[in-house]
């Protein structure tokens, strides 16, 4: 990975004026003609296209010969640096894709693969309106921050002129700046007076009366019949206002019954909240959105579960937070920024005043115990303690004085109140982290039986009654309270190809899993020098030993070859010392054998190991160059043949080996793979949790580096501006003053490990991308396949290899359930649907290339499938091509023997995004700053370069 932080330049969609010279301008609205236009007049010469020198004098070579036979490279549309522009001036959130130059892969068909079944999917159909739809804008003078107060206003506003001035119309309002109506206003423009009484205000004396100036203007009308030709596939681009406002109009009647978060709403009536400890509790809720699909417009309803603060009083929420008494005890340092990181932005009302409840937003917690807090009471600085203050003002007696005061506004000016006067105000989400005791509460509550999930959702639907909401009466809105039945089809699992020597060289998989007895890894690798490292003070060197020699011959066993002996004896070390102890090992290591390097260390971790696991891994992996395995305490005391044999599998595959292949790769029957060299990228980017606002986000892409195997996967990893979604670093260029400018990235560095490790230029590109939602479609493909297309062209003149690219989407809420549950043959043990399952019509886009796919068995809760979105597609596939290939590749997983529920590039490029966040370093992963290595020119601080002999391998298994 090139440590160079400079980036080329690359042109956004919002960024027209950048456009090359050479490039048309763009016309009504159509596609760019490099896109749409240019293959034909291109096609001819890049059949006849060589191997040559690229810019920087490297040769990137044409195939030689390989097992499998090399086809003629099929035509793709020659896309130039830099050609991927939009149109007109998109959304840079992507919101709106109505006028767009490049146009998403068409469906080209349906899948006929696979024994055909029925399963029910949780979309409920929704009928179309035929009612005018209306847009205003509308603006609230003050200005109000709070969604809640402004559909409070808005709801005074229909209250009172509903009837009258609103014609009797019953508008939809998104909280913000927009209203929508069935049928116009009898207005264009008018200005409303609304007083809104604070209700929370005390029980006694008079309420506060704001008053707010409420104008509404008429801004467009959405065209219905726009969206009825785009359900019907006669239109390309969806009517992303027509859609938002039929969302926003079935969403109306719950914002004000439920606690909205995004696209869901929870409350405690739902179900009774339950505790998750440290002072939260997760409440029970749904997620709701209206999707275009094939039979129309679909109401997709989940259940959805999330981690509220307790309304509890701030001594019980602190006692519980701490797990300690603070009633008797001063706080320690540590104690005090743990409060403060939890309670800061919390809102409190206070107890103190009888009946008056004033709302407040803790801000910070003073240093001091209360009793020695003082302020000014007046111009002439005479000082008031705060326990003086409560007691002459209020009569309220501090009882705790001994403990902080909460900080409440503004840093200028902020007030002090004691803790026991407060208490955290209901329905507030917790949007921290979770620590892994409230992380095992949460799933125990939200793990759900299929069965079980899908009588919730329906229950859900019942209780919720969109035929009988007033809003959608309003605007003609149907709600089916069916789920919608989907033919789907099972598609059947790949024969696997494990080594000649074992009882088994091929394996058919049962429902998704195998095991390894009577197999050999197909390439096991060898290990002679390794050495262990004991950081557990819990197991005695004997234990250790044993363990040892068990892996070792479990790793024998799996067709490894393992020295039974370590290079020098088990090394015990503390984990704060783990730094320490790792170079200790290494250069002992390295004595012992006479400068040969060590090629795996084993580590025994403490269960509870803080940061040890993530400082191990920078420092092996960064540092000195040392594949590591990690194994936890609980695993070295109870050795399981499973677990040693998951381990095996995993140590193979970070020496470079490989577990097992697909049958069909090495027959060279894989359709748009085996005819070719082909390589399949994985990518991914990870963002900082909420709260850490100033940590950057980090970017990981992974690239196959054998063919026709497609089995072994190298990584490079980046780190970006924080919550930056586009990966950055794909290709880049920069100014070296002896050879001029420079091409680099991580697309080029894995191209060009791709031609070292098989002697090929891979001629078909195959990139599956995870973690994109929808609105941000239209600017990833723009970006990354600009950057794909550039990397390419800096390697070779004319190196334009077909691109497929293709979104995987795991956090979506589309959930499958089988036909009949109690049919044993169509679910496996868990209830779920079989692995293979996978569905391409009714509930799927209208036109564009988008599938379902449930790969992998269900363990426990209701198995969710990947979505997959091919946004762009050159290589021509079929709709069963695409399909059984992931299909396919979900059972090569390296690290168990089941089929996994995302196709594994992405599955690994998510894997070295999360294990790159550890090679921060500690004072970068708290503070999101520090002080020894430079920023780069973009204002992030580049992640430590990985060793190349890392590099090579799947590290991050």
């Amino acid at each position: 990975m090139t440590e160079s932080s400079e980036q080329h330049r690359v042109i956004k969609p919002h960024f027209q004026n950048s456009v090359q010279k050479a490039q048309k301008p763009i016309q009504n609205g159509k596609g760019h003609p490099n896109l749409e236009h240019q293959s034909t007049k291109n096609r001819a010469r890049r059949r006849s296209r060589g191997g040559r020198k690229s810019d920087q004098g490297e040769v990137f070579m044409m195939p030689n010969s390989r097992p499998c036979t090399v086809a003629r490279k099929p035509n793709a549309p020659e896309i130039t640096a830099g050609a991927l522009v939009a149109s007109t001036n998109p959304n840079p959130n992507g919101a709106n894709n109505s006028s767009k130059s490049v146009s998403f892969a068409p469906r080209p068909g349906f899948g006929q693969v696979g024994t055909k079944c029925v399963v029910k999917a949780n979309h409920f159909f929704a009928e179309l309106p035929d009612k005018d739809l209306n847009q205003y804008d509308v603006t609230i003078t003050p200005e109000v921050a709070s969604r809640t107060v402004n559909r409070g206003i808005m709801a005074e506003l229909v209250r009172l002129y509903r009837e009258s001035d609103l014609g009797k119309r019953l508008p939809a309002y998104d909280g913000r700046k927009s209203l929508y109506t069935a049928g116009e206003l009898p207005f264009v423009w008018r200005e409303f007076n609304i007083k809104l009484v604070d209700e929370e205000d005390g029980v006694s004396g008079p309420k506060r009366e704001r008053d707010y100036k409420v104008v509404i203007k008429f801004v467009a009308r959405a065209n219905l019949q726009y969206l009825g030709q785009f359900l019907a596939g006669k239109r390309a681009n969806a009517p992303q206002e027509a859609i938002q406002i039929l969302d926003i109009v079935l969403r109306e009647l719950s914002s004000k019954r439920y606690c909205p978060i995004g696209r869901s709403f929870f409350s405690p009536d739902i179900r009774s909240p339950q505790r998750l400890g440290d002072g939260l509790e997760s409440w029970r809720g749904f997620y709701q959105s209206i999707r275009p699909t094939q039979m129309g417009l679909s109401l997709n309803i989940d259940m959805a579960s999330a981690a509220f603060i307790e309304p509890l009083p701030i001594l019980e929420f602190v006692a519980q937070l701490l797990g300690k008494d603070v009633l008797s005890r001063p706080l320690s340092d540590s104690d005090r920024v743990k409060i403060k990181k939890a309670l800061r932005g919390v809102k409190v009302d206070v107890t103190h005043r009888g009946n008056v409840r004033r709302k407040y937003r803790i801000s910070g917690l003073t240093s001091q115990p209360t009793r020695e807090l003082v302020f000014p009471v007046d111009d002439n600085s005479t000082m008031k303690s705060v326990v003086e203050y409560f007691q002459e003002m209020y009569g309220f007696t501090i009882q705790h004085a001994h403990l902080p005061c909460l900080q409440v506004g503004n840093q200028k000016k902020a007030n002090y109140l004691p803790m026991e006067a407060c208490k955290i105000v209901g329905g507030q989400r917790y949007t921290k982290r979770l620590n892994e005791k409230q992380i095992t509460a949460l799933l125990k509550v939200t793990c759900q039986r299929p069965r079980d999930r899908e009588n919730d959702i329906l229950k859900t639907v019942q209780h919720n009654a969109y035929n009988n909401d007033p809003y959608a009466k309003e605007f003609g809105i149907n709600v089916s309270e069916k789920m919608t039945s989907v033919e789907a089809r099972i598609l059947p699992p790949p024969w696997l190809k494990y080594h000649d020597t074992g009882k088994e060289k091929d394996c058919l998989p049962q429902v998704g899993q195998w095991n390894m007895m009577n197999k050999k890894m197909i390439n096991g690798m060898t290990v002679s020098r390794w050495a262990c490292i004991n950081f557990s003070r819990s197991v005695q060197e004997s234990v250790a030993r044993g363990f040892c020699s068990e892996l070792a011959q479990m790793c024998q066993v799996s067709g490894m070859e393992f020295n039974t002996e370590p290079v020098i004896p088990i090394y015990n070390a503390r984990p704060e010392q783990v730094e320490k102890a790792l170079k200790h090992v290494y250069h002992a290591s390295m004595n012992k054998t006479k400068g040969k390097e060590l090629e795996l260390l084993l580590a025994i971790l403490p269960d509870s190991n803080g940061s040890l696991y993530g400082d191990i891994k920078r420092i092996c992996e960064t540092d000195l160059g040392l594949i590591s395995q990690c194994c936890l305490t609980k695993y070295v005391f109870k050795i399981s043949k499973q677990y040693l044999a998951n381990v095996s599998l995993k140590i193979n595959v970070k020496m470079g080996g490989r577990n097992t292949v697909l049958l069909d790769a090495i027959s060279c029957r894989i359709p748009l793979v085996s005819d070719i060299p082909t390589i399949i990228f994985g990518a991914d980017v990870t963002h900082p949790e909420n709260g850490e606002d100033s940590s950057p986000s980090i970017a990981a892409v992974v690239a196959s580096q054998d063919w026709p195997e497609v089995t072994k996967y190298a990584g490079l990893v980046c780190a970006q501006a924080h919550r930056q979604e586009l990966i950055q670093d794909l290709y880049k260029t920069w100014q070296d003053p002896v050879r001029g400018t420079v091409s680099g990235g991580m697309i080029r560095d894995l191209l060009v490990s791709f031609r070292k490790a098989t002697g090929q230029k891979p001629l078909r590109i195959i990139f599956y991308r995870d973690g994109v939602s929808e609105g941000q479609f239209y600017q990833v493909l723009l970006y990354e396949l600009d950057a794909i297309r550039k990397a390419c062209a800096s390697l070779e003149l004319n190196y334009q290899p077909p691109v497929t690219f293709i979104v995987v989407q795991k956090r979506h809420h589309t959930q499958l359930f089988a036909n009949n549950h109690r049919d044993r043959s169509s679910t496996d043990r868990s209830g779920n649907i079989l692995p293979g399952t996978v569905v391409d019509s009714k509930i799927c886009h209208p036109t564009e290339f988008d599938f379902y796919l449930c790969s992998h068995a269900g363990i426990q809760g209701t198995s969710r499938p990947a979505h997959y979105h091919v946004l762009w597609d050159e290589n021509n596939f079929t709709a069963d091509g695409i399909q059984s290939l992931t299909n396919n590749l979900c059972y090569t997983y390296a690290r168990c023997t089941r089929s996994v529920s995302i196709v594994p590039p992405a599955y690994y490029a998510h894997l070295a995004a999360f294990r790159a966040r550890f090679y921060m370093e500690p004072e970068m992963q708290e503070n999101g700053t520090s002080g020894r290595s430079a920023k780069s020119a973009t204002g992030v601080r580049p992640l430590p370069a990985l060793k190349e002999n890392v590099k090579r391998v799947m590290f991050y298994c």
